[in-house]
């Protein structure tokens, strides 16, 4: 049962670990040197086949931060962000707090990820936290999402978001 005066419902609660069905991305090497390219990458492991493979790469490597472009599926997918329609997330419960902050992202790597992977994603809520500060009540959530390499089922990735309600 939730405290009393706490923001954290027991509805939220229940969420926690509960994971998502999983997505799929596409890593191609179009979108590794455009994504290279937009943040100012000039190394030619990401632009050059030759060179990434001569640094011991199977392909070109993603660059930090880019894990792939969800695959469309005009049956599926959301007509404008292009993920599964409805989002990859089961529905979440209502937050008493409407105001948004990112808190950060972080991603943790464990293997390469080069071009012609195709990767599962699968996220779940791992922590709710409520704190008071300068701007008032503020609720805090962590969500990870984990990214297997289709084939071989390793997590080459996971991703660390922190929202911040206030």
């Amino acid at each position: 049962m939730a405290d009393e005066g706490s923001l954290i419902t027991d509805e939220m609660r229940t969420t926690i670990g509960v994971r998502s069905e999983p997505s799929f991305y596409e890593v191609d090497k179009l979108s590794v040197r455009m994504f290279a390219r937009s943040v100012g990458h000039v190394d030619p492991i990401y632009f050059d086949e030759e060179e990434a493979k001569k640094a011991g790469y199977r392909s070109l490597p993603c660059p930090p931060g880019y894990l792939g472009t969800p695959v469309y599926d005009p049956r599926t997918s959301d007509p404008t962000f292009g993920g599964r329609r409805g989002g990859a997330r089961a529905p979440e419960p209502s937050r008493p707090l409407k105001r948004i902050l990112n808190g950060g992202t972080e991603i943790e790597y464990f293997e390469d990820i080069c071009a012609g992977d195709t990767l599962e994603a699968s996220s779940y809520t791992s922590d709710i936290q409520e704190r008071k500060g300068g701007i008032g009540d503020m609720l805090i959530t962590t969500s990870k999402t984990e990214y297997k390499r289709k084939g071989d089922g390793k997590v080459v990735a996971i991703m660390t978001g922190t929202g911040i309600r206030y």
